[in-house]
């Protein structure tokens, strides 16, 4: 539903095949693109009046692929609530996707990946930090920017080993006892989390 809802949102005229190439190439527009199709169709049918702003002019130009790779990745992590990290150059992040552990160094190939609950660390030389995450998406960029947006997150080093083995408890027991496939679902979550979360600890 949200990819056709997308793709509704991206002009069927030159604009998509421009997008596209766009993202395939390293080529980036010095100032944002004008829709020239809708202007020109403006002018035929009111001449005299300014043709109004369209979503395409007001799309900022991706930063420019550098043509060297950079020695740092930037990495941007937010949440809801706050932002984690912001602009920090690093050496590596590694991201718990849901094809599996990710690492991303600077110059990796731009990609959108998936989050599952599981541990998100941020490598700066010998100095590794970890976060828990539930889910959430990294937007990795060709200019060697990381955008990593995650649902919930907090340090591993303040996670309580006893309620996650409380918790794993609890919701193992709910899974057993569970009648109805909502109730199943629902502990089937909270097992996979816990799991998640006791791996963060022990690994």
């Amino acid at each position: 539903m949200l990819r056709h809802a997308a793709r509704r949102l991206v002009s069927r005229t030159a604009a998509a095949p421009t997008a596209r190439r766009a993202l395939a190439t390293a080529e980036v527009p010095a100032e944002a693109a004008e829709d020239s199709t809708f202007v020109e169709a403006w002018k035929k049918v009111a001449p005299n009046i300014e043709p109004p702003t369209t979503p395409l002019s007001l799309m900022q130009p991706r930063p420019p692929t550098p043509a060297t790779i950079p020695t740092k990745l930037t990495v941007n992590f937010v949440l809801p609530y706050k932002s984690e990290i912001a602009n920090k150059e690093v050496d590596m992040v590694i991201v718990p996707a849901t094809t599996g552990q990710m690492g991303v160094l600077p110059g990796h190939v731009a990609t959108i990946a998936e989050l599952k609950p599981g541990v998100l660390s941020v490598h700066e030389g010998n100095d590794v930090t970890k976060y828990f995450v539930s889910s959430g998406f990294a937007f990795v960029h060709a200019n060697s920017i990381a955008d990593i947006v995650a649902v919930e997150a907090v340090p591993v080093d303040q996670i309580d080993p006893a309620l996650v083995q409380k918790g794993l408890a609890d919701f193992t027991a709910k899974l057993g006892s569970a009648s109805t496939d909502l109730e199943k679902a629902e502990a089937q979550i909270g097992v996979d989390v816990h799991s998640a979360l006791n791996a963060a600890l022990t690994g």
